[in-house]
This record gives structure tokens, C-alpha cells and sequence, in this order.
């Protein structure tokens, strides 16, 4: 989840952090969530390994976008992880990135807050442009 962070601080974008569990803390989650949405908080990143039932539960309770990360562990190599986050039942969807992609994360995060922040859709803009660039330059001269 660290790489969603940097991605944050990269784009000038505020956030806080938290160690939830919806099963061993579930009357902590509620209350964080609460708290999130009376802060106003406008998009919920939420990692979660083995049953990943974390983004779910979450979403169940928000009407907050939320962007689930499947975290590789246990012994099915994050394709538990992976089918619980993007198997949600109708009508409570989360999104979800690729294993452990905590930076994609960011990046859809961003992207979402773009919509009410011109300011971010310009940094996005100019990191796109500079991508495309560095890209086009590590790649000259290349054969295939």
C-alpha cells in the first residue's frame, strides 16, 4: 500500500492511513469510516490478502469509491484475494487493480479526484505527457 501513497505525495494529494481488519476490528472499521466520511473524504483505497473481504465490507457501508488492492499471500498466490475483490455482488462494486498494484491504485485515485480538482487533472496531463516522452526516448533507435 506504500506504492499508493508515493503516488499521492508525487501528485500533491492529501491522505491518511489505516490498519483495519473486517474481521478482527469490524466496530473499529465502521467507526473509521464514519470519521472518513464526515471528514469528507472522496475516495478509499483498501488492501486486502487471502479472502479480501476488507473492500467489500467497506463498500457495503459507503457510498465512498472504493479501489481494492488484492495483496499476494497465503497459499493461492493472491487469486483469492483477486476473485473476492473483483467478484462483488450486484449492487455493491469496488474496483480493483492488479495484484499488489497499490500504484495503480494511486494513479485511479487520482484520476477519480481529477473530475472535481482542475489543478490534479493538469499535474496528470504533464505526467502523462512526460511518460509518453521518457518512453519514446528509452526506446529510439530500437530494433525489433
Amino acid at each position: 500500500m506504500k506504492k499508493a501513497a508515493d503516488v499521492f505525495k508525487e501528485f500533491g494529494v492529501p491522505y491518511t492511513s489505516h490498519i483495519l481488519s473486517a474481521h478482527r476490528v469490524p466496530e473499529l472499521l465502521t467507526e473509521t469510516l464514519k470519521k472518513l466520511e464526515a471528514d469528507g473524504v472522496e475516495v478509499i483505497i483498501a488492501g486486502a490478502g487471502l479472502a479480501a473481504h476488507l473492500p467489500g465490507v467497506i463498500a457495503s457501508q459507503t457510498l465512498v469509491p472504493v479501489i481494492g488492492v488484492p495483496i499476494v499471500s497465503g497459499g493461492l498466490g493472491g487469486l483469492d484475494a483477486l476473485y473476492s475483490i473483483v467478484q462483488m455482488p450486484r449492487p455493491i462494486p469496488v474496483a480493483a487493480v492488479g495484484l499488489d498494484n497499490g500504484a495503480n491504485a494511486g494513479y485511479l485515485a487520482c484520476e477519480i479526484l481529477s473530475l472535481k480538482y482542475p489543478e490534479l487533472k493538469q499535474k496528470l496531463i504533464g505526467f502523462r505527457k512526460k511518460m509518453k516522452a521518457d518512453f519514446a526516448k528509452e526506446n529510439e533507435g530500437v530494433e525489433l
